[in-house]
């Protein structure tokens, strides 16, 4: 059984910076596309960002570019959502997602293509 476990998540001032980390265990993490998708309320799920089993590729929201960064590291079963300059539209439940990716695919950013999920952390941030 695979299970994703969120932490990091608070409350933080706009401009400010928190770091989410996703626990992996009881499958292969080094084969996971990773992705990292939040949910506000009243609001549909949406793509944050993902990035391949390898970690040499990403891609990110256009909402969150040059502010959002997701890293991983494979030896410690764990991915990384490092969040900068933060805004009160950034405030929602923010989710991890593990999937195998089909050949030649690295990565998505559709929560369908998604097998595993985290239970979300809060992300609140005040204006």
């Amino acid at each position: 059984q695979v299970q994703l476990v969120e932490s990091g998540g608070g409350l933080v001032q706009a401009g400010g910076s928190l770091r989410l980390s996703c626990a992996v265990s009881g499958g292969t993490f080094s084969r996971y596309t990773m992705g990292w998708f939040r949910q506000a309320p009243g609001k549909e799920r949406e793509f944050v960002t993902t990035i391949s089993w390898s970690g040499s590729r990403t891609s990110s929201a256009d909402s969150v570019k040059g502010r959002f960064t997701i890293s991983r590291d494979n030896a410690k079963n764990t991915v990384y959502l490092q969040m900068n300059s933060l805004k009160p539209e950034d405030t929602a439940v923010y989710y991890c997602a593990a999937t195998l990716m089909p050949p030649g695919y690295y990565t998505s950013a559709r929560p369908s293509d998604y097998a595993f999920w985290g239970q979300g952390t809060q992300v609140t941030v005040s204006s």
